[in-house]
């Protein structure tokens, strides 16, 4: 494949996520037992060859930081490419930039001193697996200035209860693969794909592009620039279709969802059989049954203790549950500990909660009870 530069796109926090996005940003959640958003959008360019990855972050990106160190866990700390952080600026000076472009312009030195030919755009909050090999061949053999990699929209496999600011554009691509018509945020959706917010463009298309919209005041790449290039076909933009599973990180319920669609094995094979997701080592002991355990159906990683009941659930590193405890359809993050007796159902735990002997939790499932990090209940 011909060589590109990674750019992934983080957002800021958003209170969509409430209590797990108020100190991190969407990419930076733990997900799956032990890895975060941003190790299967690392691991996609890591696998498809591509050894520069520049990681644009707003916020409290201070998690995330500490997650990617120097991006050793990644093969990405080498000399020459490797692993860069690019906090950015708005216009105006202030901590969060407006959107992608500003964020492009803000950080123009990193496109700039890159010497590969293309560049591959990320969005920060979509889960899967998938290698962009082949979307790079078709972007090279069909003489496309953009192409987008899209999915077959399923409003079953959507949140639209999200009040992300961020845009979420749907498109209609002819029986040639190029893109007719392109949708931003619609209350009546009429394309029949969305976008997986990924991009694939010239790198010194992606400079020029970003100076048109410091220039003109443009912030979002699909609603001030692409939208337009469809509209007036003044850009070739094609479609690369993406077919396998994906999951937008947008509210609590798309976050649980996707958790408790991990205990179906189908899945797990679909996001961690094919390609390697790389993530930040920690080196634990085995987890430890002990006398009383009664385990079904759960995701569960290394470094755990477990006396209770755990069912339908997915355990991080480090858990506690101790002896009597109930747990069902539960999300218990990082050194958790669970008291004797405690009942918890519906709920998602951040890292180092502790409930307390006898403590009960039980939430509907359709809005599960979330405790941010360090509480004592």
């Amino acid at each position: 494949m011909k060589d590109a530069v990674g750019v992934i796109y983080t957002s800021k926090d958003e209170f969509s996520m409430r209590e797990l996005s108020s100190k991190r940003s969407v990419t930076a959640i733990p997900i799956a037992a032990r890895y975060r958003v941003v190790d299967f959008l690392l691991s996609n360019m890591v696998n498809s060859g591509i050894r520069k990855v520049g990681v644009l972050v707003q916020g409290n990106y201070h998690s995330l930081m500490d997650h990617l160190g120097s991006g050793k866990a990644w093969n990405l700390h080498t000399r020459n490419n490797g692993l860069f952080l690019l906090p950015s600026r708005g216009s105006e000076g202030s901590e969060n930039s407006f959107g992608l472009l500003d964020a492009l312009k803000a950080n123009m030195d990193y496109l700039r001193r890159s010497r590969q030919e293309y560049a591959l755009i990320v969005g920060g909050r979509i889960v899967y697996n998938a290698r962009y090999d082949d979307m790079i061949r078709q972007h090279e053999e069909t003489g496309a200035d953009v192409t987008v990699m899209y999915t077959r929209f399923d409003p079953m496999n959507a949140d639209f209860s999200a009040s992300s600011p961020e845009s979420r554009a749907f498109v209609t691509v002819n029986a040639q693969g190029q893109v007719t018509d392109m949708e931003i945020n619609p209350n009546v959706i009429t394309c029949p794909n969305m976008l997986m917010d990924v991009v694939l463009i010239k790198r010194t298309q992606l400079m020029h592009l970003a100076d048109i919209a410091a220039a003109h005041g443009y912030h979002d790449l699909y609603t001030h620039i692409l939208r337009g290039a469809v509209e007036n076909k003044t850009m070739k933009i094609m479609g690369y279709e993406y077919t396998g599973y994906w999951k937008r990180m947008e509210t609590i319920n798309s976050y649980y969802n996707f958790n408790m669609d991990l205990l179906n094995k189908d899945v797990r094979r679909e996001l961690f059989g094919v390609n390697p997701v790389f993530t930040k080592t920690r080196d634990d002991a085995p987890t430890k049954y002990l006398p009383g355990a009664d385990v079904k159906n759960s995701l569960v990683a290394d470094g755990c203790e477990i006396e209770g009941h755990v069912e339908n659930s997915v355990l991080f590193r480090g858990v506690h549950v101790a002896k009597g405890a109930k747990i069902k359809g539960a999300i218990i993050m990082q050194d958790c500990s669970i008291g004797e007796d405690a009942e918890l159902e519906n709920v998602i735990l951040d890292k180092d909660v502790t409930i307390l002997k006898g403590g009960r939790m039980i939430g509907p499932k359709h809005y599960p009870i979330v405790l941010g990090k360090n509480v004592t209940v």
